[in-house]
């Protein structure tokens, strides 16, 4: 195990670099302040803050990108308490999930257990209840987050007026959706909704995917 002063990149830090993306973007994305927690939570990922993923986990308490919809982890704040660390254990084996939305979907850097794509962000999809290949890895995530992919991304998954009730959910909650989005009757559109827990709901599909 690595020492948390072999993990501090000093010369070539990232976040400098998923700063400047974050301001040179036409949609809101707000990096939150790093918490208390940032040395451990770097330290049980064993990654170093040359790699956005260490940066983000050390420089930032989380990201949050168009109104908090999409919400990528860091080492916990109090508008995002989950924290990268704590978040997985127990959770995940064999991918780290390093980010969710407020549709139900959550996002994870493929370890082995997801397919022979070793890197490779997959999406755990409310719509489908599978885990997809993004065929992206982690850097090229949150550059094509950033510069507005989502938005063609979650074209179906939207709804008039999620802007105001993604505002009011807060970030460690998302949408449950019944009939549920997978089957023939779900529809963004039709289906009751209702905020539930974050990872009361990451429980569920998992039990049930």
């Amino acid at each position: 195990m690595r020492a948390l002063a072999e993990l501090l990149e000093r010369d070539e830090p990232a976040l400098s670099l998923i700063q400047a993306w974050a301001q040179d973007t036409s949609i809101p994305v707000e990096c939150l302040p790093p918490s208390a927690q940032r040395d451990s939570v770097l330290l049980a990922l064993q990654v170093t803050t040359r790699s956005p993923l260490g940066a983000m986990a050390h420089g930032t308490g989380g990201i949050l990108i168009d109104g908090g919809w999409l919400r990528m982890l860091g080492s916990g704040h109090p508008r995002l308490t989950r924290d990268l660390a704590a978040w997985n254990r127990a959770r995940s084996s064999g991918f780290l999930l390093i980010a969710d939305d407020a549709v139900g979907g959550f996002f994870a850097i493929n370890g082995g257990a997801l397919g022979e794509d070793l890197g490779a962000v997959h999406y755990l999809a409310p719509d489908t209840w599978a885990w997809e290949s993004l065929e992206m890895g982690h850097t090229a995530f949150v550059q094509w987050a950033f510069t507005g992919g989502l938005r063609d991304f979650y074209r179906d998954l939207r709804w008039e007026g999620w802007e105001a009730e993604v505002a009011g959910m807060g970030n460690d909650a998302c949408m449950s959706f019944y009939p549920f989005l997978f089957t023939e009757q779900g529809s963004v559109h039709s289906s009751a909704r209702k905020p539930v827990p974050a990872a009361e709901h990451y429980a569920f599909m998992s039990k049930s995917g």
